[in-house]
């Protein structure tokens, strides 16, 4: 949803997306009929575009496609980094931590291959970096020091 978006737009929605999409169950997800589309659609608590929406149900599908053979983690894990291991990167500043690079890159057409929508190099490398394959931390971060020690 924060394709074309300001971050913190979707994080404000954060809570009430958990709420319209099921708590991101991608089974019930992947059931959704055109009654549940017409009721995001109108649902305030969220971004209403119908393609962003479907893209949500699309993605649920390619998501258990890829989980029929495989953990979900292992798939990325295995495009992003093989050895299995965080990237650790040393920004000073801001201006250092990059919003995308090959490796984003390499996931997010990955991704798309496997029919995902609305997915690009800038969403996965933040995903990334949520989940702790990329570790932008700044250098002097306390919270950088925590990271490095539980990877």
């Amino acid at each position: 949803m924060q394709s074309g978006l300001s971050w913190i737009t979707i994080l404000k929605k954060r809570d009430n997306y958990y709420h319209a999409f099921d708590e991101f169950d991608a089974i019930k997800i992947t059931q959704y009929d055109q009654a549940k589309i017409e009721a995001l659609m109108q649902n305030t608590g969220i971004i209403r575009h119908l393609g962003k929406i479907n893209a949500i149900i699309n993605n649920a599908k390619a998501y258990l496609a890829i989980t029929e053979h495989q953990s979900f983690s292992d798939y990325l894990w295995g495009i992003t980094t093989p050895d299995g291991k965080p990237v650790i990167n040393y920004p000073k500043t801001l201006a250092d931590i990059p919003t995308q690079n090959e490796v984003s890159a390499r996931l997010a057409k990955a991704l798309k291959q496997q029919g995902f929508k609305f997915i690009g190099s800038t969403t996965c490398y933040a995903f990334m970096q949520a989940v702790g394959m990329v570790n932008d931390h700044l250098i002097d971060c306390d919270f950088r020091k925590k990271a490095l020690v539980s990877s």
